[in-house]
């Protein structure tokens, strides 16, 4: 047990935050349940030690944290929804950065404290996947910054999407 107290959270710069793994239990969320052993026969040994043991990804050595393709970001245990490039900017983090999610997305938060220190960890409700964190820090449109992982993301290019997808996430185009 550490009782040093933390430091303010001002005084925690990006990278340190990001970088930690964290310790909030996702046991309850998310509809698409799946056992053990089924995530891990669908998901790679990354992808799983971060969507469902709540890990980290190196920062700038991961696939979407420079992505500057327009696109749709889906949750890589369910296909659901959750960013849109169009809201993705460089906060110079090292993981992708969105201003916010997608309107009506399925994202929850949850408070994680591991660490010494208090932050805002984000999951996909649908399931259950540990995205990241969200920080006060974001641009000024929204004033958040969703540090997520890539690992916890797949990204479908716009030429990709159908043309629904395109009408429904694009509505004015790219």
């Amino acid at each position: 047990m550490n009782d040093v107290p933390a430091p303010p959270a001002q005084q925690i710069i990006c990278s340190d935050a990001c970088a930690l793994d964290s310790h909030v239990d996702l046991n309850q969320v998310g509809q698409v349940k799946l056992t053990e052993e089924a995530w891990r026969e669908k998901l790679t040994p990354l992808q799983y030690h971060v969507s469902r043991e709540q890990g980290t990804e190196p920062p700038f050595r991961n696939p979407y944290w420079d992505t500057k393709e327009p696109g749709i970001y889906y949750s890589v245990c369910s296909d659901t929804p959750l960013f849109s490039s169009r809201d993705k900017y460089n906060s110079g983090s090292g993981w992708p950065s969105f201003s916010q999610p997608l309107p009506g997305a399925h994202i929850g938060e949850s408070t994680d404290t591991s660490h010494g220190m208090t932050r805002t960890e984000v999951h996909c409700t649908t399931d259950g996947a540990h995205l990241g964190h969200v920080f006060d820090d974001g641009p000024p449109t929204t004033g958040k910054r969703y540090c997520i992982n890539s690992a916890s993301l797949k990204f479908v290019p716009y030429h990709e999407l159908s043309d629904a997808q395109k009408k429904e996430f694009f509505p004015d185009g790219i």
